[in-house]
C-alpha cells in the first residue's frame, strides 16, 4: 500500500456501553437529517424479511461549499465558488462477526471497486422527497450487491487458509447525538483577489523563477450522518488555506520547488499581509540560492530534522503503520504488530493522536473533528508512552486485542472508511535547547568520522510503502537542506530525498529540542484525502540515509523571461 501526505503544500480504550448521552444539542435536526433518518428506518424495516437482511445501515451526506481565489505573477488566474453534496452508504449484511465487507483473499485481479468507491450526487436543495428518492434507489442497489458479495465471501472462506486475524468484521458502538449549527463561508472574494495578486507579485521580479502562485482555498464541509444504531449527527467544519508556491530550475535540469502554507478556521485567522509578503520574499531568496547550491551525493550519517520535517517523518514512518485496518491485511508488512509493550523510542519520547485538539502552540490544527465518519466520538489515543508502543488507531474494523473504535474511522466523501491519522503530537520530556541539539549533532559527526551532518529545514511531504511485495520503506521530500560542517558552518544543498525503512529509522532517534512546530496538510491513502496535522520538536537522528532526487533532462528555458530580467525601455 502506498500513501502520500500532502502538507501545506499518531492506550487501550475501555469498552463503552451500548448507549451514551449526546455530545451536544446546539440546534434541532434539519430537514435533511429527518429525511435520512426516516428513509433509513423504512429501509431497515422493509428489508428485514429478506434473506440476509441488513444488520447495519448508515447514510452520510457531505456538503462542500468551496471558494478558490488564485493569482500567478501578480495577475488573477481563478476566482470561483461552488457547492455540492455527495452521498455515502454503508450497508452490511451477515452479522458483526462476518459480513459483506470482509476482504477476499487469493483473488488477485478481481475488483470490488463498486464497494470501495461511490460518487453519488445529492441535490443541494433541502428537498426531503428528492433526497429520500436517491437514498431509496442507492440502498436497493447496495443491498443487492452486498448479498452477492457475502455469498462470494462465504465461498472464499471455504477455499483459502484460515485467516491470521480472526476478529469480527464490525464493532458495536454507542449511539451519538450531535447537532452543530452549520457554518457559513465568510469570504470577501473581491478583497482576496487583490490580496493574492500582491502575494504572488514578488515571484515575478526574477526571470529565473518560472512558476509563482498564491492561492486561497476556503471550504466549509458540513456532514449529516445517521445509522441504524441510533446515531444522529450534523457537524460543520470551515477551513481556510493560503498557499504560496514557486519553482525554478538549476542548470543541470533539476526542478526546485518551494511551498509555504497557512491554515486557519476563519479568514481572519490567516496571517496579515506583511507576514505573507515576507514569506514570499524569503521564498524568492531561497529559490535563487537553490539554483547554485551543490547536489548532495548519497549519504548516511547524523542529521537534525526540524519540527516540520520531524512531523512528516513521524507521519510517514510511524503513523501509517499503526492504522489498525492494516493489521488484518495479510499483504501488509504489519511492522508494529508484534511490538505492543516494547520499547521503540527513547524513554523521553511520547506520541499521541488527538482529533479533539483545536490548536497547539498557538497554531490551529487541521486534523480536528468531534465525530468521525462512522459516527464515533473522537478521542485522544496514546500510541507511544515513554517510548513504549501502546496502541493502534482504530475504526469500527476490529483487530485482535482492539475490539472497538477509538474514533479514527475517516474518509474523503466517496471512499470507504478505514482507520486514519488525525492530529499527531510528538512530545519530548527531556528536551534540550536548539543550540544543544546542534552541539550533539557535531559530536555525532566527529564520533562517526563524517565530513558533515545534515539539517532538514523544510519538507514538501512524502509517501510510504507498507506492503510485503514492495520494500517496506518511506520517502520524505525535503525542500531546504543544509550541510553542517564540524566547525558549525552551514551550506545549502539540493537534490536530496530522505529515505529508509521504519524500524531502522526509529531506532536512530536520539533527542529532541524544546520548540514545537505545527505542520498542517492533507494525507492521501485508501480512503481518499483527509486533513491532518503533525506537531513535533526538532529531533536528532544518529543516522539517516539520503539518495539523489530524480531530475528532469530538460534544460532551463532558452528564451529569456519577459519579466524580471531586463530594465524597462526608456519612457516606460
Amino acid at each position: 500500500m502506498r500513501s502520500r501526505a500532502r502538507f501545506g503544500t499518531l492506550g487501550l480504550i475501555a469498552l463503552w456501553g451500548l448507549t451514551a448521552p449526546s455530545l451536544a444539542d446546539e440546534s434541532p435536526p434539519a430537514p435533511i437529517l429527518d429525511a435520512m433518518a426516516a428513509e433509513l428506518e423504512r429501509s431497515m424495516e422493509k428489508l428485514s424479511g429478506e434473506p440476509d437482511p441488513p444488520y447495519f445501515l448508515s447514510y452520510e451526506i457531505t456538503e462542500r461549499d468551496t471558494a478558490i481565489v488564485s493569482a500567478s505573477f501578480g495577475a488573477l488566474v481563478t476566482s470561483s465558488r461552488s457547492r455540492g453534496r455527495q452521498l455515502d452508504i454503508d450497508l452490511r449484511v451477515g452479522d458483526y462477526a462476518l459480513d459483506n465487507t470482509r476482504k477476499m483473499r487469493g483473488q488477485f485481479g478481481r475488483s470490488d471497486r463498486a464497494d470501495r468507491f461511490s460518487f453519488v450526487a445529492i441535490p443541494i436543495e433541502d428537498d426531503p422527497d428528492a433526497i429520500r428518492a436517491i437514498l431509496w434507489a442507492e440502498t436497493d442497489a447496495r443491498f443487492k450487491r452486498a448479498r452477492e458479495r457475502l455469498t462470494r465471501i462465504r465461498t472464499n472462506i471455504q477455499v483459502t487458509v484460515e485467516q491470521e486475524d480472526r476478529s469480527a468484521d464490525f464493532s458495536r458502538e454507542p449511539a451519538v447525538e450531535l447537532y452543530e449549527t452549520p457554518a457559513t463561508l465568510d469570504l470577501d472574494r473581491t478583497e482576496w483577489e487583490e490580496r493574492v495578486r500582491r502575494f504572488s507579485a514578488p515571484l515575478a521580479a526574477h526571470g529565473e523563477i518560472y512558476r509563482g502562485r498564491a492561492a486561497l482555498l476556503a471550504t466549509v464541509e458540513t456532514r449529516w450522518y445517521v445509522n441504524s444504531d441510533g446515531t444522529r449527527v450534523r457537524v460543520s467544519q470551515p477551513s481556510y488555506r493560503l498557499i504560496l508556491s514557486g519553482q525554478t530550475k538549476a542548470e543541470d535540469g533539476m526542478e526546485l520547488p518551494r511551498y509555504q502554507s497557512f491554515f486557519a478556521t476563519t479568514a481572519a485567522g490567516l496571517p496579515d499581509d506583511e507576514t505573507v509578503l515576507r514569506a514570499a520574499h524569503e521564498m524568492v531568496d531561497s529559490l535563487l540560492a537553490l539554483r547554485s547550491a551543490p547536489v548532495v551525493d548519497p549519504y548516511t550519517g547524523p542529521a537534525i530534522l526540524s519540527g516540520r520535517s520531524s512531523g512528516v517523518f513521524f507521519h510517514e514512518v510511524f503513523g501509517h503503520r499503526i492504522e489498525g485496518h492494516r493489521l488484518k491485511d495479510e499483504s501488509d508488512s504489519q511492522t508494529f504488530k508484534k511490538l505492543l509493550g516494547e520499547q521503540v523510542l527513547p524513554t523521553s519520547f511520547s506520541v499521541y493522536f488527538d482529533p479533539t485538539l483545536k490548536e497547539r502552540g498557538g497554531a490551529e490544527l487541521a486534523g480536528h473533528y468531534r465525530v468521525d465518519n462512522e459516527g464515533t466520538r473522537a478521542r485522544r489515543v496514546a500510541v507511544l508512552e515513554s517510548g513504549i508502543f501502546k496502541s493502534f488507531l482504530m475504526s469500527r474494523d476490529p483487530i485482535e486485542g482492539f475490539p472497538i473504535s477509538n474514533g479514527h474511522g475517516r474518509r474523503e466523501a466517496g471512499y470507504t472508511v478505514v482507520a486514519r491519522q488525525s492530529n499527531l503530537v510528538v512530545e519530548v520530556d527531556e528536551s534540550v535547547a536548539a543550540d544543544e541539539l546542534t552541539r550533539r549533532l557535531l559530536e555525532e559527526v566527529e564520533r562517526q568520522g563524517k565530513p558533515y551532518g545534515l539539517r532538514f529545514e523544510d519538507v514538501q511531504g512524502g509517501f510510504t510503502l507498507t506492503g510485503r511485495t514492495t520494500p517496506n520503506a518511506f520517502n520524505v521530500n525535503p525542500l531546504l537542506v543544509y550541510r553542517v560542517y564540524p566547525d558549525g558552518r552551514e551550506e545549502l544543498v539540493r537534490g536530496v530525498d530522505l529515505i529508509g525503512t521504519p524500524l531502522t529509522a526509529f531506532s536512530k532517534i536520539v533527542a529532541g529540542d524544546d520548540r514545537i512546530t505545527v505542520f498542517n496538510g492533507t494525507c492521501g491513502a485508501e480512503s481518499g484525502g483527509v486533513p491532518v496535522s503533525a506537531s513535533s520538536p526538532a529531533v536528532l537522528v544518529s543516522e539517516i540515509e539520503v539518495q539523489k532526487k530524480a531530475k528532469s533532462q530538460d534544460l532551463p528555458p532558452i528564451l529569456p523571461a519577459p519579466l524580471g530580467t531586463e530594465p524597462p525601455a526608456e519612457g516606460e
